[in-house]
C-alpha cells in the first residue's frame, strides 16, 4: 500500500510502533472471546483495544505530518518520546485489564495510585509535546503545502492538545461519568452511556479531530476560509460535548 510505504520512509519509528499497537488491538479484540474478562459489565478488553488503536493513530498521524517539519534531532526525540510514553500507558492498562482491574481512576493501593498519576504525567507530555510541534506549522515556512491543508493541521493539533488536557477534568472527578457512577450500561465497545454525561465522548472527537480536521480540509474544501470556519465548528461542537455532558446529560 502506497500510503504505508510513504509514511514508513517519512517516519520509521513511528510506522512501525503505530502497526505494532494496531497488531496488539487486534490482539486485545480477540481476547475479548478468547480470553474473557468482566470489568464493569464489559469485556476488561475493550478498555486496551481503544487505547492501541488511539496509539496507532496517534503515531501514524505524527509521522506523517512531522515529515513536513523536517527531520531535525527535535524530530527524533519526540518521536522515540511518544512510544516510551504511549507504550507506559498501553502496557499497564492491558496487565490490568489481564487481572479485571482498573487502570484509570484506581487509587486502591499505593501502586495504582502511583500508576494512574504516572498515566497521567505521560498524558499530559504528549499533549504538551505535540503543542510545542503546532508551533512550528504556524511558525515555520510551509510552502510545500497548501494553505487550507496547513490550516487544518495547525487547528487539528490545537483541538487535540485541548481535549487531551481534558482528560484532567475526569482524572479530577475520579470518573467519565457525570450523574451515574461508571460502569452503567452503554454503547457496545467505547461504552459511552447514553443517559447521562459522558466525558469520553468530547475526549475522543478532540483527539480525533488531528486526523477529520487536515483530512476534511485537503479532500474537500480546498479553501483556508472554509479550513478556518470547519475547524472553529468543529471545535464549538467539541466544547458543546463536553458542557453537556458536564451537565450529566445523555444523547
Amino acid at each position: 500500500m502506497q500510503f504505508l510505504e510513504t509514511l514508513r520512509h517519512r517516519n520509521e519509528v513511528l510506522f512501525y510502533f503505530g502497526s505494532i499497537s494496531f497488531l496488539m488491538a487486534l490482539g486485545c479484540f480477540f481476547l475479548v472471546y478468547l480470553y474473557p474478562i468482566k470489568l464493569q459489565g464489559a469485556s476488561a478488553w475493550y478498555k486496551p483495544f481503544k487505547f492501541w488503536i488511539s496509539s496507532g493513530l496517534l503515531a501514524y498521524t505524527m509521522g506523517w505530518y512531522l515529515h513536513y517539519l523536517g527531520q531535525g534531532p527535535n524530530i527524533k526525540w519526540y518521536s522515540w518520546g511518544l512510544v516510551f510514553l504511549l507504550l507506559v500507558e498501553d502496557i499497564y492498562i492491558s496487565f490490568q485489564a489481564s487481572k479485571g482491574t482498573l487502570s484509570h481512576f484506581n487509587k486502591t493501593t499505593h501502586f495504582h495510585e502511583f500508576m494512574f498519576g504516572v498515566m497521567g504525567l505521560c498524558a499530559v507530555a504528549i499533549a504538551l509535546w505535540t503543542a510545542y510541534f503546532g508551533l512550528l506549522f504556524f511558525t515555520q515556512s510551509l510552502p510545500q503545502l497548501e494553505p487550507a491543508y496547513l490550516w487544518g493541521i495547525r487547528l487539528g493539533i490545537i483541538v487535540f492538545v485541548v481535549f487531551a488536557l481534558e482528560g484532567l477534568v475526569m482524572g479530577a472527578r475520579l470518573a467519565h461519568t457525570v450523574g451515574a457512577a461508571d460502569g452503567a450500561e452503554g454503547l457496545p465497545i467505547v461504552g459511552w452511556s447514553r443517559k447521562h454525561g459522558d466525558l469520553r465522548i468530547a475526549h475522543f472527537l478532540g483527539m480525533h479531530a488531528l486526523q477529520i480536521i487536515p483530512l476534511v480540509s485537503f479532500y474537500l474544501l480546498k479553501d483556508v476560509k472554509w479550513a478556518i470556519s470547519f475547524g472553529i465548528i468543529y471545535l464549538l461542537i467539541t466544547t458543546f460535548t463536553f458542557w453537556w455532558a458536564m451537565q450529566g446529560k445523555g444523547w
